[in-house]
């Protein structure tokens, strides 16, 4: 039975998100029905709708880091562990089935972009799981979720149990991507050592992130390097033992050598820029790790000193999603929240779901690191 809700619509690209009366499919088989309580608000979300990014069609409904309580189950769930009820967080999609998802490895799924950005559902018979009301299809399950809606269809393969209370829910929304790619990248890809020296470039939500998960894991020489003085300020008071303002470095490379005389063991980039990452490759010490998460602009092109890559043993690696899988990092981060470890509630700023405007402008002014759409007065 079609059921109605609401959800922020992008019509086509480069079109604003705009609060619309949607209709729902039927829930399919593999396919579970959420209530939104709460959806962050994500980088790739707004990209996605300048049309920078690869989605299956327009007009289309965006959002993937939602966290909300399940209304209702399709008939052939696997897990049975999920009943209606339950408080669960929505993550991307992976198909479970290449080499990387078996060893645990979801964020470099052979299928990631299509599975993600491209189909609506996995059932292509069935199409659109969203329209509006006068029939015109409307693309969902992005990410496998589309969680800019009070109510949404999403895929199994996007739902993560966790035992939260539901007081606690929203901050945390966010667990999905944002900082699952900061905090999953430093606890599953890097794996440094107590001892090891690390360098996060921009401090917005996803290198804040990294940051709680370095200190979590024992990390005490942090250096957390951006453009606003007030992130490094707020840096230094999460745990940097370090910081660098590139506005008032001349040479970025020195700088960090200037706190790490041997360079870094591990960098971990989440700004993209060229001239950061160029950077990045120069401070790297011995046996050093450059992980980048940020998204690089097209063309983009570095120099690289193979011989000192050689001798030196460094290696630089793009990273999506933490190469983790959502069902293990989730709860792991759940309970670095709950042990005090991973304070998001600090970078939190939750807004009315009505007033997206006034978090999108806050984001772009630096006002706020994580904004967050609280659903209950839609």
């Amino acid at each position: 039975m079609p059921i109605p809700t609401k959800a922020y619509v992008v019509e086509s690209k480069g079109a604003p998100f705009v609060l619309h009366d949607v209709i729902l499919d039927d829930v399919g088989p593999d396919e579970i029905l959420v209530e939104m309580k709460y959806t962050g608000l994500c980088h790739t979300d707004i990209v996605t709708q300048q049309g920078l990014l690869p989605i299956g069609s327009f007009p289309a409904v965006l959002g993937h880091e939602g966290a909300g309580i399940i209304r209702q189950l399709g008939t052939n769930i696997a897990n049975k562990s999920l009943k209606e009820g339950d408080v669960v967080f929505l993550s991307f999609r992976s198909c479970y089935e290449c080499p990387p998802c078996v060893n645990g490895n979801c964020g470099a799924c052979h299928h990631a972009t299509e599975y993600n950005f491209v189909r609506s559902r996995l059932d292509t018979s069935k199409g659109c799981p969203i329209s509006l009301p006068d029939g015109t299809p409307v693309h969902g399950q992005f990410f496998g979720q589309s969680s800019l809606s009070k109510l949404a269809i999403v895929s199994e393969r996007s739902v993560v149990k966790c035992d939260v209370d539901l007081q606690d829910l929203g901050p945390l929304a966010p667990l999905g991507c944002g900082y699952l790619t900061g905090a999953g990248t430093v606890a599953n890809v890097m794996k440094p050592k107590e001892t090891s020296t690390i360098v996060i470039m921009g401090m917005g939500a996803v290198g804040l992130a990294a940051l709680f998960a370095a200190k979590a894991l024992g990390l005490t020489k942090i250096l957390a390097v951006d453009i606003v003085e007030e992130k490094l300020q707020l840096s230094r008071e999460l745990g940097a033992s370090h910081t660098l303002n590139t506005k008032e470095e001349s040479d970025l490379a020195e700088g960090i050598r200037r706190c790490f005389a041997a360079g870094a063991d591990y960098i971990l980039d989440t700004t993209g820029v060229p001239s950061v990452l160029q950077a990045a490759i120069w401070a790297l010490g011995h046996g050093g790790t450059l992980a980048l998460v940020g998204a690089m602009p097209p063309g983009t092109k570095l120099e690289f000193d193979a011989l000192d890559l050689m001798q030196g043993c460094k290696r630089i690696m793009g990273v999506i999603e933490a190469y983790s899988d959502p069902q293990e990092i989730i709860p792991r981060l759940v309970q670095w929240h709950k042990d005090g470890k991973f304070p998001v509630e600090k970078l939190a700023m939750i807004y009315p779901a009505e007033e997206m405007e006034k978090a999108l402008a806050d984001l772009k002014a630096g006002k706020v690191i994580k904004p967050i759409l609280k659903w209950d007065t839609v």
